[in-house]
């Protein structure tokens, strides 16, 4: 059997290269271990894997095929195969390649990367085991056209056995949770998990193993802000382990960019010979409010509060606090919904919800459409007492003064609600939004594959 250079091989979608493949479909199943033949009918292996190449949005194409020959694993272009439906699968060729194969960037073994392994199901925010792959022949071309993710049963009755059958999914709904660290930059630029929300890439990343958990982190780390973000929706413990795996520097980073009250908490989990140092290295700013913060006992008003929020002077108008609020680009949404009046000496003096400031005429005095008598809280309030209030009197936020009445921070009711539901309802599956398959199906039709992304196959290995 001698060695042919895998550079002569045509391309899979050059005039000359077909080549009888039998039926337009076939399941990875059906192929995986099938005795390999050459032209002439004589045994050179099984079939080990099929190699498909990553295309960006685009369905991946299958390019070759892995076949154990001897004790070694060589390549086999895709179109040297007469025929999937061929048992044994005879090749066009009476020569292969013996160099060991190996794997390159982009590519996805089939086998080894995606059956049986776990797989991002997008529209539904939640992992997947694949069982099958369904490969489909489209002008010349095989692509990894659906995903099987229902373990094959088989039902015995008054007919014999049968096997349960269901719908497979397109591939494209999926993203696959390789491994393969050479490839994990190309499958990160179109990693669509990154268009998922903070809490659902967070529940995504504790329900998976500790490899895919850093494959998921690694794509998520090429958008800090959302890195960050994740950051702070993950569990606690969670959190720690996978922070307190990073450098001091690379902490600082993700803790830079999280808002000031969740890097206290994160800093908190931390070990001792660790805070110091990490906390050196943050931008003073953020510095100061963070170990302001880590100053109060975390189930008090002033461990749950965060510190970023609008003041106006009482005196001025309604287009004053319009100004003020247009200015806080860096505030969180919670933290935008009131604003709050402080006299000159800095002290509370009412608070205005947004709503009440944008439908105000511009030249209306903010004393005029304040609460001057507002709900307030001492920072030593106990988290209970925190939660009553807001409830009481329908608070989205509550306002934490010091002894002489200024404002020190503020409590929204989604920190009220993370400190306060019971521990057992955080590990409780979340109902995904009813309309999100519809959602993610409209913005398909609409938008169409993306060109920008699409890629003519190569067949062949030459470098």
């Amino acid at each position: 059997m001698a060695s042919s250079p895998s550079s002569s091989a045509p391309f899979p979608d050059e005039p000359g290269s077909q080549h009888e493949h039998g039926s337009d479909l076939v399941h990875l199943s059906e192929l995986l271990k099938r005795p390999v033949a050459d032209r002439h009918g004589e045994s050179l292996g099984r079939l080990s894997d099929v190699i498909a190449r990553l295309r960006g949005h685009d369905y991946p194409l299958v390019s070759g095929l892995v076949v154990a020959v001897g004790g070694r694993e060589v390549f086999v272009p895709v179109d040297q195969v007469r025929s999937f439906d061929a048992d044994p699968l005879v090749l066009a060729s009476a020569r292969v390649n013996l160099r060991q194969f190996e794997r390159r960037d982009g590519e996805v073994l089939l086998r080894s990367d995606v059956l049986g392994h776990r797989l991002i199901d997008v529209a539904n925010a939640r992992l997947v085991r694949a069982s099958d792959v369904e490969l489909r022949r489209e002008n010349g071309r095989w692509l990894c056209h659906a995903i099987d993710t229902h373990r094959n049963r088989r039902f015995f009755g008054l007919f014999g056995a049968r096997v349960e059958e269901h719908p497979n999914q397109d591939w494209r709904a999926f993203e696959p949770l390789i491994g393969h660290a050479r490839s994990a930059a190309l499958r990160g630029a179109v990693a669509r998990v990154r268009g998922l929300k903070p809490a659902q890439i967070a529940d995504l990343i504790e329900e998976a193993s500790n490899e895919e958990g850093a494959e998921l982190l690694h794509r998520v780390h090429q958008d800090p802000e959302l890195e960050a973000d994740v950051f702070e929706e993950l569990d606690d413990d969670l959190q720690s382990r996978l922070l307190g795996a990073r450098t001091n520097a690379e902490i600082a980073d993700v803790l830079t960019r999280m808002r000031a009250d969740d890097a206290a908490d994160a800093i908190g989990e931390l070990p001792q010979s660790r805070r110091q140092p990490i906390l050196d290295l943050l931008p003073a700013g953020v510095r100061t409010k963070v170990i302001t913060l880590m100053g109060f006992n975390p189930t008090s008003a002033g461990g749950l509060m965060g510190v970023e929020f609008v003041t106006v002077p009482a005196d001025g108008t309604a287009a004053t606090g319009l100004d003020a609020v247009r200015g806080a680009t860096g505030l969180q949404p919670e933290a935008l919904t009131s604003v709050y009046l402080v006299s000159r000496k800095g002290r509370l003096k009412g608070v205005i919800r947004l709503a009440t400031l944008v439908q105000a005429e511009p030249a209306a005095p903010l004393r005029g459409l304040a609460d001057t008598d507002p709900i307030r809280v001492h920072p030593d309030a106990d988290i209970t007492d925190v939660a009553l209030l807001m409830a009481d009197y329908n608070l989205l936020t509550l306002p934490v003064v010091d002894d002489h009445g200024r404002p020190l921070g503020v409590v929204t009711v989604d920190d009220v609600l993370e400190a306060t539901l019971p521990e057992d309802w955080w590990r409780r599956e979340p109902a995904p939004p009813h309309d999100i398959v519809g959602a993610t199906n409209a913005a398909d039709d609409d938008e169409g594959p993306d060109a920008d992304t699409r890629a003519t196959g190569a067949g062949g290995r030459t470098p």
